[in-house]
């Protein structure tokens, strides 16, 4: 049984004016994806700037989104490190939490081999009794999880279930799909690439876009596993200038803006991340607009 199926927000870390995080802010956030459609969460992930929190924000964060849930989602914990022992008690401190499963990234800087990851990812798995969401996103991390790397570990270790796949790659979602003979929670990483890989047997998708856009989100994957394939093509083609002006600059610098920009006050960005160049920041809020949101 998946974890979830549909669309899981990568949410979005809201901070105060003094740079805190802002609980009350977060605590809205997941109301409102709960009232709207939202299928999931994913808290201190990449879009979650999870990289720049404290261990302890890390913490709080997880523990207070599954208190503002009451279980009407599950909630994801972002729990990788380029650490295994740091993995290992970021994910095992989630489970004690409550958390629904962990979505572990690939250990970056260290460029791990094929062998490292299997040991890495095995050994995050032994330390929890919930399910973990290997994150392959080469990108950012600069370590890439060969397909048949992680099908071994998927048929292996039995709590390691699945895959977000951010590599971009169609070919490699088919590979891993095959490799596993179709036994793999696939869920796409890359809001421009639902539909083909929900083609190939995904899921859902873990969303930057489901931030402004819950139900249109959900309503995409949705219609896609209940048979109305035209539906969820239509919708992630109406979505493409939006999803590509949300990535105009380094995720999540836009996303944060727009969230602004549908009323939700959810602060700044924590250096190295920069306020959005104003160019890319007028292209952003057209296509909002064209795309039906409600712009303040």
């Amino acid at each position: 049984m998946s974890i979830f199926k549909g669309s899981c927000v990568a949410i979005v870390t809201p901070f105060d004016k003094d740079d805190n995080v802002n609980y009350d802010m977060l605590k809205t956030l997941v109301d409102f994806h709960c009232d709207n459609g939202t299928d999931a969460i994913v808290i201190v992930g990449t879009t979650g700037e999870g990289s720049t929190l404290t261990m302890d924000e890390h913490a709080e964060c997880i523990r207070q989104t599954i208190a503002f849930a009451k279980g009407r989602v599950p909630v994801i914990a972002g729990t990788g490190s380029n650490c295994t022992k740091d993995a290992a008690a970021l994910s095992k401190e989630a489970d004690s939490f409550g958390a629904d499963a962990v979505l572990v990234v690939t250990p970056y800087y260290n460029k791990a081999t094929q062998q490292g990851l299997k040991e890495h990812y095995t050994q995050v798995a032994k330390n929890i009794n919930i399910p973990l969401i290997i994150y392959n996103v080469p990108s950012r991390t600069g370590c890439r999880v060969n397909a048949d790397t992680a099908a071994d570990l998927i048929k292996n270790v039995d709590n390691i279930v699945g895959m977000k796949d951010a590599t971009g790659d169609i070919s490699y979602a088919a590979d891993l799909m095959h490799y596993t003979n179709g036994d793999c929670e696939l869920y796409s990483g890359n809001d421009d690439a639902v539909v083909p890989l929900l083609s190939l047997g995904g899921v859902g998708v873990i969303s930057v876009l489901a931030n402004i856009a819950p139900r249109q989100t959900h309503d995409m994957v949705m219609s896609y596993l209940n048979g109305d394939t035209k539906k969820a093509m239509e919708i992630q083609l109406d979505a493409m200038p939006l999803i590509h002006a949300l990535f105009s600059e380094v995720n999540p610098i836009p996303v944060k803006y727009a969230m602004k920009a549908i009323g939700y006050d959810v602060g700044s960005l924590r250096l190295p991340l920069t306020p959005i160049e104003e160019k890319n920041a007028k292209v952003l809020v057209e296509e909002m607009k064209k795309f039906g949101l409600d712009v303040k």
